[in-house]
């Protein structure tokens, strides 16, 4: 994406809109909150119950983690709920993506919603098989230019964040490298280490112990910008294919006429959750950036998303059965 789309979304904005103590409804909350979010032990599972566990203290009540699987139920769940501040939804590009993906989805990406916050985003990660004679993006293009439809890309289900990496970098690269999907990210990880595919875009954290090892090579990450999630990796954009941006975004939204005080205050404290040092380590520790942004920023990255990477899928042809 656009760098401007996600790294404006950064602290110092995040902190402004925290720090204006807006005034709140006053008896908000007097319950539990549930946070719906997708299967069960996945990342975006895992991401949204350390969020819960920040502020359920400060908000007064618990704050509960509702995992409603994958596909279309998690935000069909959260955009049917009564917008009174006590359903929210933990949810990745998919909410905003996968309508260009189907014939049709049970919500609208921009009618249904209320942003709160832009949560967490995590770069991709470019490797390759050691026996790739290439070390840098430049010389990867290169290749795959001299031999069009000879290398491979082993990536993730379809319209996966590693997919769509993927095929973003094709489109900028000029180049035809052909995928061969695999099931998530661990398999094609293994596919790529036993040398069955030639390169692929997988998570740093995943592919860290396999890097680390030799079983594969890495290049360059998908971020505008170095990441601290791979500390001297150097970026796609910086070292073969300039204005190329891809990451992972994950966003906490209301459904559609929320109250404006109650996402103040959700806001804040979650904001104020993200930007803390514990809990910013934490998920850096597993390959993933946090950032805390005002309602208004997540709604323009989302904007932003749609019409970019909306583009890839349709010239691409990408189609989520």
């Amino acid at each position: 994406m656009r760098s401007r789309s996600v790294y404006a979304c950064l602290l110092p904005a995040g902190l402004m809109f925290g720090a204006a103590q807006p005034a709140y409804s006053q008896d908000y909350p007097v319950k539990p909150i549930r946070m719906v979010a997708s299967e069960s032990g996945g990342a975006g599972d895992i991401a949204a119950r350390i969020i819960t566990q920040r502020i359920s203290s400060p908000l007064g009540h618990q704050v509960i983690v509702d995992n409603h699987g994958g596909g279309v139920i998690p935000a069909q769940t959260a955009a049917r709920a009564q917008p009174d501040g006590y359903t929210v939804l933990f949810h990745g590009s998919g909410l905003w993506l996968l309508p260009f993906m189907r014939d049709s989805v049970p919500w609208d990406p921009l009618r249904d919603f209320a942003p709160i916050t832009l949560a967490i985003t995590s770069p991709n990660l470019l490797v390759v098989h050691p026996s790739l004679p290439v070390h840098s993006v430049q010389e990867l293009i290169a290749l795959a230019k001299a031999r069009p439809g000879e290398l491979n890309d082993g990536g993730g289900q379809t319209g996966s964040s590693t997919h769509l990496t993927s095929e973003l970098f094709k489109a900028m690269a000029g180049v035809n490298i052909v995928r061969i999907p695999y099931k998530g990210v661990g398999p094609a990880l293994t596919a790529l280490a036993g040398g069955e595919v030639q390169l692929s875009f997988t998570n740093p954290g995943a592919a860290a112990a396999h890097v680390k090892s030799g079983r594969i090579r890495a290049l360059a990450v998908t971020s505008a910008k170095p990441s601290a999630v791979m500390p001297g990796m150097p970026t796609i954009a910086a070292s073969g294919l300039p204005g190329y941006e891809a990451v992972s975004i994950f966003g906490v939204f209301a459904p559609a006429g929320t109250p404006a005080a109650i996402i103040q205050r959700l806001n804040m404290e979650m904001v104020r959750a993200l930007t803390s040092a514990d809990i910013r380590e934490k998920f850096l520790s597993s390959g993933v950036e946090t950032v805390g942004s005002s309602p208004g920023e997540l709604a323009a990255t989302v904007k932003a998303e749609m019409a970019r990477m909306g583009k890839v899928i349709k010239d691409r042809g990408i189609r989520d059965q």
